[in-house]
């Protein structure tokens, strides 16, 4: 009985502990399918007092001030859309979707 629980112990052991290896084959489909849809690349940049953001169509941008007062929203109609701020100078957090970024207004 001893050596069973040994041996049910140390089996138990070795397959909790090694690491779990998945097919290619099946990340890959489960990337290109689900993944690529859910998580689309969304790039923000900032130019002279305008904000370009791609690949956010259907999102919310926000723009932030530090002490987080919520200075715009604005749906996203566009994969490639420009907004201008007409904001005063500082620091502001701008967010659409996932992606964060901080910019500053001179």
């Amino acid at each position: 009985m001893k050596k069973f629980l040994f041996l049910f112990i140390t089996v138990l052991t070795i397959a909790f502990s090694s690491p779990v290896m998945a097919s290619t084959s099946v990340m890959n489909s489960y990337a290109a399918g689900v993944l690529d849809f859910q998580d689309m690349e969304v790039t923000i940049s900032f130019s002279q007092g305008i904000i370009y953001v791609s690949g956010g169509e259907g999102m919310i941008l926000e723009i932030v001030s530090l002490t987080g007062k919520k200075v715009m929203e604005q749906q996203i109609d566009s994969p490639s859309q420009k907004f201008e701020l007409n904001i005063p100078k500082g620091c502001y957090i701008v967010k659409v979707g996932k992606v964060v970024r901080k910019v500053s207004i001179h």
